[in-house]
């Protein structure tokens, strides 16, 4: 065992009247942050520490490597065996697969999807405006994304039955637990749609092997002459590695499109809860992609979709000069992280100009994408979707919301409840 003591645990009579409100798990962890100390709690008999300080964060996700791990990944019912959840060598292949078509000048080859993505939900504000009736702005930009990420996938455009069944990736995740304590059994309607989320891929699947034959045909090779989609990168996979089974290319899939349309979404609805709430900041994003870059980073800090991520400790660790257990859980908050005011003055405020950073950062201290070896691949992706839909939107639109915003939503992401109805109007 390692020296030094023990974090400071909070009483397990706040534990107990926590669970005893129905209070969501936020709310616990509120409680439990002390500033500058590793704290935690207990419960069920598990010990749970809480990770906020940078310095601690950087250790556990930046350093940690291997000695930190997920116990139990919450979604692997909706992502089976996919590289969120992988580990070891499996993970490490998985993501050299994949690399090169999200990172450096590899999203070039997306700009065609994006922009044309982005071009429909134009289309729909301003015929919206032109009548002069509501949007949804939640359901808006989630189209936008799953259509971005499927044509991605696959190189093929959304159309409204594929997106349906797309689309209720979100009630599946909502029905995750938020942390590793929470319970696994799923209720028999988020079943019933990921048995059609399953069918859908599957389909997909033949669809795109279908075209590779008829290629290979026709050409004498089975990529397409316009470049390989990200399935067709994995259907090539398939045929000289056995391990890239249908199972796993549809897992490879639902993990991609999770991650390339559940945060970009929910990060653009919240772009938009913050700009009705600071219409000064709308007016000066309006054409200005700089401003535009900020908003979004500064919509990250607030409200990052992946607010909670649970790690488990290998082996007897030292965290901050504390003994942490071998099987201990972590909890990494960046909600808390990023409200730390000893690095952001004035934390809950919306101040797009704190970025870009002048002064640069503590590590570990900024991590809307996660940080370290296993820090979302598709970062650049999403900004780049994000940054081209939230610019070509505020350049075009003034918006107004018509209802009360819901309330954040701590589940297995971020989100705000319900939808977000606006007024959207052309400028003049």
């Amino acid at each position: 065992m390692t020296d030094g003591m023990l974090p400071d645990f909070l009483d397990d009579a706040a534990v107990a009247a926590w669970a005893a409100s129905g209070a969501p798990l936020v709310d616990l962890l509120r409680q439990a942050r002390t500033q500058g100390r590793l704290t935690g709690f207990r419960r069920g008999g598990r010990a749970a520490v809480l990770v906020t300080d940078p310095r601690d964060v950087h250790q556990v996700l930046g350093v940690g490597g291997d000695r930190y791990v997920k116990r139990s990944h919450r979604a692997r019912p909706l992502i089976g065996d996919g590289m969120l959840t992988a580990t070891g060598e499996a993970w490490r292949s998985q993501r050299r697969l994949l690399q090169a078509m999200f990172t450096g000048r590899g999203i070039q080859r997306w700009e065609h999807h994006i922009a044309a993505a982005a071009d429909r939900v134009v289309g729909r504000w301003a015929e919206r405006a032109r009548r002069g009736e509501p949007t949804d702005i939640a359901e808006d930009v989630q189209f936008f994304t799953v259509d971005t990420i499927w044509r991605s996938l696959t190189d093929q455009p959304l159309d409204q039955e594929t997106y349906v069944d797309l689309a209720a990736v979100q009630d599946i995740v909502a029905a995750l637990p938020a942390d590793v304590g929470g319970a696994a059994a799923l209720p028999p309607e988020v079943e019933t749609a990921l048995a059609a989320l399953d069918e859908r891929m599957h389909r997909a699947i033949g669809e795109a092997r279908g075209r590779r034959t008829a290629d290979r045909d026709a050409h004498g090779h089975g990529d397409p002459v316009n470049g390989p989609s990200v399935l067709d990168r994995l259907l090539g996979a398939a045929e000289t590695d056995p391990a890239y089974t249908d199972r796993l290319i549809r897992d490879e899939l639902v993990t991609l499109l999770v991650a390339g349309y559940e945060s970009s979404a929910r990060t653009l609805t919240w772009a938009f809860v913050l700009l009705d709430r600071h219409p000064e900041v709308m007016e000066r994003a309006a054409g200005d992609a700089r401003a535009v870059e900020a908003v979004l980073s500064e919509t990250l800090r607030l409200y990052p979709t992946g607010w909670l991520l649970p790690r488990q400790a290998v082996a007897d660790e030292t965290l901050d000069g504390r003994r942490i257990p071998a099987g201990t859980d972590l909890l990494v908050c960046p909600y808390l992280t990023h409200r730390d005011p000893e690095v952001w003055p004035d934390p809950e405020a919306f101040v797009p100009e704190r970025f870009p950073v002048r002064t640069p950062l503590p590590p570990g201290a900024y991590l809307p994408f996660g940080i370290g070896p296993r820090a979302c691949l598709g970062t650049r992706f999403a900004m780049r979707e994000m940054e081209v839909l939230l610019g070509g939107l505020l350049a075009r639109f003034t918006v107004e919301t018509t209802e009360p915003v819901g309330e954040p939503v701590f589940g297995i992401n971020l989100r705000p409840a319900g939808p977000l109805y606006a007024r959207v109007r052309e400028r003049t």
